[in-house]
This record gives C-alpha cells, structure tokens and sequence, in this order.
C-alpha cells in the first residue's frame, strides 16, 4: 500500500483546525471560569500552564530547544499573545462567547492584509474571496444591529487587532525557529506579567475549580502548539479564511456547556464559512498540482 504525503499547506490548514478546536474549548471553559473569579487570574493559569507544559515536555533539552536568535521578535510576539487573551477573557465578563467570538472575527481580513503588506505573500483571488465570504458568514451569525454592539464590543475588537499581529508574528518567527521557542518565550513573558500583577487581583481557587484551572492551561499550550505549527507550515493569508472556524467551534461549546441552541440563522452563517474554507483549500491545491511552465 502506498503512502501519499500530506501538502505543507494541507497539513497547516489541519493543525490549524485542530488549534481552533483546543482554543475555542479554552475560551469556553474561561467564559465558566470569569464569572466567578476575575479575569487576569485566569489568564495567568493560562500562561503559567503552557510554561509548565514546555518545562515538563522538554525536560533536559529546554536549553536547546529555546536558543533563539530572534529574542525582540519573541518578545514582541508574547505582548501581543498576552493582549489577546486578556482583552478576550475580560470581554467575557461582559458578552457571551459566541458573540464575543464573532467580533474578533475580523482578524482573518486583518491577517490577508498584513500578509501582503509585511511579508510580501500573494494576495490571491481564491484567498480574497475566501475571506470575503467567510465573513459575510460571520456576518449572518451576528446579525449586525441585533445588540451585539454595546461598550463591551470594543474588547474582542481590540482583541483582533493583537490577534492579527500575533499570527503574522508566529508566521515571521515560526519559519525560522522551533515552535517550543515560541511557546516558550510567550509564557514565560506572560507569566512575568500576569503574576506581577495577580496580587492587585487574586481571589482564592475553590478546590473543585483547580482542575477547570489547569485544564485552561493545557489547552491553551496545546492550540498553542498547533497554531505555531500551522504557520510555520502555511502562509497566513492562506490560513486566515479557517480562522472563521473559530466561530462555528464556540457555537458548538455554546450549544454543549451553556445550552444555547443556535437558531437559522447561526448555522446558515457556519455553513457559509465552511463552505468559504472549503473553496480556498481546493484553489490551492489546484494550483499547486498545475505543472510548471
């Protein structure tokens, strides 16, 4: 039996989903997690976890497998990973996760645009129209006018903008180092941060919620891990069409912690962002099996 390789490019769309699925379950269980305790401490278990998950993983070989020679880039990078998750865990506080969700969703548009401004990728019309469409999904799903847009919406908006940053970063480091650099950097960087600042916040962890604790952690370091994968596999114009994806994922924790069933017009907008996807991943790969001139 013969073995067919998966593309590069298949196999970031893949890690991509699969880092989508952890990060969405993330951000759920923190929607449980802020209600009852405020929002920087979950976010410093976030952080304090994934360095956890690289210590132990690595072991011995941390010294090596962290040697970077791109230290300004990590830094940068962390910041705007930091940005991201608190801005988003504290919207939580105030909006649900779908909608919560669905307004950071204009980070995939924001990724296409700085793809080709600041790392000269091609802005194809396959990856313009994936975008294009994937978002008048989104829109569909959060029906514009319909009280989604108070105060509170700026947190996920600001939310996209390091997000966007964030991934563009991971693509520029990512090529050139191992992911457990990235990883590494980011939470030690936000583990620096957020413990500095827990004392001004910290409120006791009951011991039945130490478990949902560590489990953000943990799903956080393994999205992570995806993520980095992803883009340093694929070019993040290709990939920012499946960062819709995250918004059919949170309407199905939705559905599964919080039993809020989605209504027409929901799943007409997750199909549209499926389909969206779906056309981009078939572009590609048409165009990378047309032989060369």
């Amino acid at each position: 039996m013969f073995k067919t390789a998966l593309p590069a490019t298949s196999k970031g769309i893949a890690f991509l989903a699969i880092a989508i699925f952890f990060f969405t379950a993330m951000d759920a269980l923190a929607k449980h997690l802020v209600a009852s305790y405020p929002a920087l401490e979950v976010v410093w278990v976030r952080n304090v976890g994934q360095l956890a998950f690289v210590l132990i993983y690595l072991g011995p070989k941390i010294t090596t497998a962290v040697r970077t020679k791109l230290p300004g880039w990590h830094v940068l990078r962390s910041a705007t990973q930091l940005g991201t998750t608190i801005l988003f865990f504290t919207s939580l506080s105030y909006i649900g996760l779908a909608e919560a969700t669905a307004l950071a969703d204009i980070n995939p548009v924001l990724i296409t645009l700085g793809a080709g401004l600041f790392l000269g990728e091609k802005l194809t019309r396959a990856r313009l129209v994936g975008v294009g469409v994937a978002m008048i999904g989104a829109l569909i799903l959060i029906r514009p006018g319909m009280g989604v847009f108070t105060a509170a919406a700026f947190l996920p908006l600001a939310c996209a903008v390091c997000y966007s940053a964030n991934m563009l970063l991971t693509r520029l480091v990512g090529a050139q180092e191992s992911p457990w650099a990235s990883m590494f950097y980011a939470a030690l960087f936000g583990s620096i941060i957020t413990s500095a600042l827990l004392p001004f916040y910290w409120k006791p962890i009951a011991l039945s919620d130490i478990a949902l604790f560590a489990l953000v952690g943990a799903l956080g370091a393994i999205a992570q891990f995806f993520t980095i994968r992803a883009y340093s596999l694929a070019e993040a114009a290709l990939l920012a069409p499946f960062g819709y994806l995250d918004m059919v994922f949170a309407v199905i924790w939705a559905v599964v912690i919080f039993k809020a069933w989605p209504d027409a017009f929901t799943l007409i907008g997750a199909l549209v962002i499926a389909m969206a996807g779906l056309y981009v991943w078939r572009q590609e790969r048409a165009g990378a099996n047309k032989p060369s001139a």
